[in-house]
């Protein structure tokens, strides 16, 4: 069965790429590893914003020492700073490096932050450094009252527009769903370079720690009913826009990537599963997924790509409100006798 797939311009073997959240990345024999089990290609742990600034402060208390400005600007950050960012920019461009001498499938940097200003300088470093494309995660939660919705959408597009314009390789955008209007803003990011959209970013939600009153992090990993709402946007947007998609959030089965393709997906980004059941579990997704297209005598991946997607879908309105009518219609209630 052929699974050879095309994501940003880069030939993969397969549709199965690990995804940017796994911190399994962070460990060189991991991605070795994710090779050998099939993986298609690796997006490494993201380089954070915070990363980048903190090591710039850092620097710039050597040429101020003595002033009160490096103490003040050092409260912005977390007080175990150390323990929150595992590695700085210099070991990041070490770690692309080290991974490509070692593995053949492509190699995709991870850029994590909400801000202009250092993306396109790090973005070109990871370039040199070897990478074969960048993964801007854009994680971005807006509380300022005084912001309105355009202001916040031209951030994301000024962001994308200086990386793409600086970069001689590919960009993706790992971007969340709140937008007033999604389908405009996939078309103004491939408008701005984006060769590749990432759907979607999850927002962890932070928990409260009664006791102690502390607000704390709260990591709860994907399960399949998360895998709903990409899967709806990105068979909505194929042959839409001239980008490739790229699903996470959900994918635990081989049956999950099928559905993800035939929504128009290029690739799908395992992330939870694999801190599951471990990287070997790659191994397994793409033994049904084999076993599914061969049962169903599919001969390639096209066959079988954007087959579901609207455009393609013999009802369109099923990915719109026509279908939320539906849903609620055909629900019915348990019936509890006394």
């Amino acid at each position: 069965m052929d699974l050879t797939t095309q994501y940003l311009g880069l030939t993969l073997r397969s549709p199965l790429i690990v995804g940017a959240a796994a911190p399994l990345t962070e460990d060189i024999d991991n991605i070795r590893l994710m090779e050998d089990a099939g993986a298609g290609a690796v997006v490494l742990h993201s380089l954070f914003e915070e990363q980048i600034r903190k090591e710039k402060l850092e620097l710039h208390h050597h040429f101020t020492y003595g002033t009160d400005s490096f103490a003040e600007a050092l409260n912005y950050f977390p007080e175990n700073a150390s323990d929150v960012f595992h590695v700085g920019v210099e070991a990041y461009l070490e770690h692309i490096q080290t991974a490509k001498s070692m593995v053949r499938m492509p190699i995709i940097a991870s850029l994590n932050g909400s801000h202009q200003g250092e993306w396109e300088h790090t973005a070109k470093l990871m370039e040199q450094a070897g990478a074969d494309a960048i993964e801007l995660n854009i994680y971005y939660v807006p509380t300022d009252m005084n912001k309105n919705g355009s202001e916040v959408e031209y951030e994301y597009i000024q962001i994308v527009r200086t990386v793409r314009e600086n970069l001689n390789i590919p960009v993706a955008v790992k971007l969340s769903p709140f937008f007033s209007n999604m389908a405009n803003m996939a078309k103004r990011l491939v408008d701005n370079g984006a060769s590749g959209l990432v759907l979607f970013n999850r927002f962890y939600q932070p928990d409260i720690d009664i006791e102690n009153l502390e607000v704390t992090p709260n990591l709860i990993l994907s399960s399949p009913l998360d895998m709903r709402l990409p899967m709806r946007w990105i068979a909505m947007l194929y042959g839409r826009l001239d980008v490739d998609f790229a699903a996470t959030s959900g994918i635990q089965r081989g049956t999950d990537a099928i559905k993800m393709l035939m929504a128009g997906a290029k690739v799908t980004a395992l992330v939870a599963t694999l801190l599951r059941h471990g990287i070997h579990h790659i191994e397994t997704i793409e033994t049904e997924m084999v076993q599914w297209l061969e049962e169903h005598e599919y001969l390639s991946l096209e066959q079988l790509r954007g087959s579901m997607s609207q455009v393609n879908c013999p009802d369109e309105s099923a990915f719109e409100r026509a279908q939320y009518m539906r849903a609620i219609q055909s629900y019915q209630p348990e019936r509890h006798t006394l």
